[in-house]
């Protein structure tokens, strides 16, 4: 089965999504993702899909899925260089982007993210603390 190339930038994860996204390949992407966040610790997750033309129900709920498992395990999901035509879609399929940020490129992603970086090294993090 096909994967999706997760790269660790910093603090952060990017997925830069180049094919067109089926049901499998989300589901994998999901578990990867998790996986990769668990294991480095990264903070941001960043999934560009200005390559994606067609986004339906299915891939649309992923990625909420995608930001609610992130943001468990303390990483904010931000996804970049979405078409007009794909905003359009989401949108009247009725489904909210529910804790995702959105950005029109990825430069402007990565600012938001880095922004969520510089704010968690400045006032320290919880991220490691435990109650017992």
């Amino acid at each position: 089965m096909d994967r999706i190339p997760i790269l660790k930038l910093g603090g952060a994860l990017i997925v830069t999504i180049q094919v067109d996204m089926h049901d499998r390949l989300a589901l994998a992407l999901e578990e990867d993702l998790t996986a990769m966040i668990a294991r480095t610790g990264a903070r941001g997750v960043l999934i560009e899909i200005s390559a994606l033309e067609i986004v339906d129900s299915f891939i649309g709920r992923m990625l909420v899925s995608i930001a609610a498992v992130s943001r468990v395990l303390d990483a904010e999901t931000v996804v970049a260089g979405m078409r007009p035509a794909v905003a359009i879609t989401l949108v009247e399929l009725g489904l909210e982007l529910t804790g995702i940020k959105t950005a029109l490129n990825v430069e402007r992603g990565m600012a938001l993210i880095q922004s969520r970086l510089s704010q968690d090294d400045g006032h320290g993090s919880d991220r490691d603390c435990h109650e017992d």
